[in-house]
């Protein structure tokens, strides 16, 4: 039996809506479904200013990233200008890694192009508002459709049909469809604010870093030379021999991190409790990536490429020493054990005992900032989350039933 449906809403091919809402695919409010080409030539025929040619890379979540926007000339652009872009255009990347991330154009790419892996969906907007098309696209719902038209679970691609057909619950009034996406952009406008401070207090914690932890800007009260010592003097390892699992069975429900060699850090979670690393903290040294971590957890190795970094001594400040390691380009060889043969070798400068630590705390007091700001950050994102469910499903009306029909 099904569940009952509230008054005031009916049950649809997409789930529980308000009753004066409507369900439709997105080619009937639609004028154009299509994407562009990339010029003959490719890469070589881009300019550093001119006409806007939009990649998949300039489609966000959302919003377009122009950072590394390429250009095209008029000659080129009046060759294919059925791709030329307008205003509220809605672009929806349709091949690639980057699948089903979309966005709005605005008057900056105004009279560009597009490429080949970038839809557009132009509407006739007496009939949908491109803003609530543009956030329906980003929604679970949206996704959920891009996600069952990829085989196999693969992201592969989209075809025009497949972007046509896509089922979308729409308000039957203008005004509601505005106010809905109104309330989401102001979201998304905290949520752009929050990303462009992280980015600026990263920036800052770098440049001090540079400065504190070469000794180019000295603390006050802190003075006289930093000694020259090798990163072996500071530091002793070990290989991970007694630490690895013995098993490739991961699961998130067990208790033991497994950390790996490279970038990704925590491969899985393992139950096995023997043999667990707890001699904290602890630099981990990747020799095939130089990737390093800092580690306050128990953990088990897979690779026994990592190495195992500690303080050589009480005067050595370990997350000093591994906060200066970041600065440190290291140079892959043919050696395979890196960190033996050559890393351990390399000359670096550090101050006495109380100024490293001063620093570090310097330095801790930025990221405690930082984390601050990404928790924030992921509770904006999951308050915009919680209201997209709200507002896309009607569950909660900002313009009462019936007002201002189209």
């Amino acid at each position: 039996m099904s569940a009952e449906v509230k008054s005031g809403y009916k049950m649809t091919e997409v789930g529980v809506i308000p009753e004066d809402w409507k369900v439709s695919a997105i080619g009937s409010k639609a004028e154009k479904v299509g994407s562009g080409i990339t010029p003959t030539g490719g890469q070589r025929v881009y300019r550093s200013e001119g006409r806007p040619f939009i990649r998949s890379q300039n489609i966000g979540w959302g919003n377009l990233l122009l950072d590394d926007v390429a250009f095209i000339d008029d000659v080129i652009h009046f060759t294919f200008p059925e791709t030329e872009i307008q205003l509220d255009d809605v672009f929806l990347n349709i091949t690639g890694a980057s699948i089903g991330r979309s966005a709005i154009a605005d008057l900056r790419i105004v009279g560009g192009n597009v490429n080949q892996h970038v839809c557009i969906i132009r509407v006739n907007q007496s009939k949908l508002v491109p803003r609530y098309l543009n956030i329906f696209l980003l929604s679970a719902a949206g996704q959920r459709q891009i996600d069952s038209f990829q085989t196999g679970g693969n992201r592969q691609g989209l075809n025009f049909a497949q972007v046509r057909s896509m089922l979308m619950p729409i308000p039957s009034t203008e005004s509601e469809q505005r106010a809905i996406a109104e309330a989401l952009s102001d979201v998304d406008a905290l949520l752009d604010g929050l990303e462009r401070l992280i980015t600026k207090k990263r920036n800052i914690k770098q440049a001090a870093m540079q400065q504190l932890l070469t000794g180019k800007t000295r603390l006050p009260g802190f003075s006289g030379e930093w000694e020259v010592k090798r990163l072996g003097e500071l530091l002793d390892y070990e290989q991970p021999t007694e630490y690895l699992v013995s098993s490739s069975e991961y699961c998130d429900a067990n208790d033991v991190p497994v950390l790996t060699a490279g970038k990704t850090f925590i491969l899985g979670y393992t139950n096995e409790t023997d043999g667990i690393f707890n001699n904290l903290p602890v630099i981990i040294f990747d020799d095939f990536t130089t990737a390093t971590k800092y580690v306050t957890f128990p953990f088990k190795a897979k690779s026994s490429a990592m190495k195992l970094l500690k303080p050589h001594n009480p005067s050595v400040n370990l997350m000093f020493v591994y906060e200066m390691i970041q600065l440190i380009e290291f140079r892959l060889s043919e050696h395979k054990r890196y960190w033996i043969s050559e890393f351990q070798k390399l000359d670096v400068k550090i101050p006495d005992e109380k100024e490293q630590t001063a620093i570090i705390n310097v330095l801790s007091d930025m990221d405690a900032e930082l984390a601050a700001l990404e928790k924030r950050r992921e509770k904006t994102h999951n308050l915009k989350q919680a209201m997209m469910q709200e507002l896309l499903t009607g569950k909660t009306r900002l313009v009462p039933a019936g007002e201002a029909h189209v």
